[in-house]
């Protein structure tokens, strides 16, 4: 008889949120992989369990696989876990999971928290269309690149981002998706300092940059496009103009590039920032 691969997810933040069947799980299975051992000892020692743990991480993940492997061919029953959440979402476990399978074991998932998820749930955002694309890339010119291809984009877009990071890519998002676009940063989700910073980009870019330093786990939440014309006001030209033009461009070029984005003529946003208003 083939041995059983679960792949379980763990808390977050806050231990409450682990599931009766998670615990039993990782009660009853010969051993756990997960990528720090350190860190899942700390959740086994707070419900009480003794369960060996072997450590399997992005530089490791091959070998351990194979050795996953051997040990499902003995019938023993083994579990996966990341530091947090749920296996493989933007965490190691992918190899293992495809190494079972392809072994002909059973894959058994125990669902539980995942931060994308719960970020999303309490974002104010639609969530009746949505996709999850991991971490936002940590380069600028990939990162604009991935920002511009939302621009028209149907659906809620979930990213994961650096603390250090998000300032930078916010601006990035007022710049080129528009001032306007409705965003969310989720920070600390299920922990004592949890935060929703909800609003236009511009808005939450400027709270962002308030701030000495932001901190902690950060999930990061763009609206869909706005169907048909859009009604700008001045201040969110003036805005997104004043963006661009910190970023390096002319006056004249980045109005140019508002009038390319909205779709309106360069006279008439020289007449709407001109006209003032906000």
């Amino acid at each position: 008889m083939g041995g059983i691969l679960y792949v379980v997810a763990t808390p977050i933040g806050n231990l409450e949120d682990i599931t009766y069947r998670a615990v039993r799980v990782l009660r009853e299975v010969g051993v756990i992989y997960c990528e720090d051992t350190r860190q899942t000892r700390k959740l086994l020692d707070h419900f009480g369990l003794s369960t060996p743990l072997m450590s399997c991480h992005e530089h490791n993940e091959k070998a351990r696989a194979a050795q996953l492997t051997s040990m499902l061919e003995q019938g023993r029953a083994v579990a996966l876990v990341s530091d947090a959440g749920t296996p493989l979402i933007s965490d190691p476990g992918y190899r293992m999971v495809q190494a079972a399978l392809a072994a002909g074991h059973r894959v058994v998932p125990i669902p539980g928290p995942a931060a994308f998820l719960a970020a999303l749930s309490a974002s104010g955002l639609p969530a009746d269309s949505f996709s999850f694309r991991g971490f936002v890339p940590a380069r600028s010119g990939e990162r604009r690149r991935m920002i511009e291809s939302l621009r028209d984009s149907p659906e809620t877009v979930v990213f994961y981002e650096a603390p250090h990071r998000i300032a930078e890519c916010m601006a990035d998002i007022a710049a080129l998706l528009g001032s306007g676009r409705p965003v969310v940063v989720a920070r600390e989700i299920t922990k004592v300092h949890e935060e929703f910073l909800r609003g236009g980009a511009a808005q939450v870019l400027a709270e962002l940059n308030s701030r000495p330093a932001v901190r902690g786990e950060i999930t990061l939440l763009i609206g869909r496009a706005r169907p048909g014309p859009e009604v700008v006001s001045p201040g969110e030209l003036k805005a997104e103009v004043g963006s661009l033009e910190a970023s390096g461009l002319s006056r004249k070029d980045a109005i140019k590039e508002v009038a390319r984005r909205r779709r309106l003529g360069r006279r008439e946003i020289y007449a709407l920032i001109a006209g003032g208003g906000s």
